[in-house]
């Protein structure tokens, strides 16, 4: 796994926290939608951190604080694994 996509993102979200009723996580636009009006709260955040982390085998510090966006995520995540020997 070299690179983290949208795809597998959304269905990462999905395992972790479900998908609120109303909500389309396969629109194009997915990627620019601010979690929280996704219906992804902190924890919800967290717990994707988490399972990235531990699929792809990188760290992601403080992300937490800084992912508002599934491409904000996606960007993170895909610097981190590029970065990693």
């Amino acid at each position: 796994m070299s690179e983290l996509t949208l795809p597998v993102l959304v269905e990462i979200f999905r395992e972790c926290a479900g998908e609120a009723e109303g909500v389309d996580l396969n629109g194009e636009d997915v990627g620019d939608v601010e979690l929280s009006a996704l219906g992804y709260d902190s924890l919800a955040l967290l717990e994707a951190i988490s399972q990235v982390e531990r699929r792809y085998s990188i760290g992601m510090p403080d992300a937490e604080t800084r992912i508002r966006t599934l491409k904000q995520f996606l960007d993170q995540a895909n610097e981190q694994m590029a970065r990693r020997p």
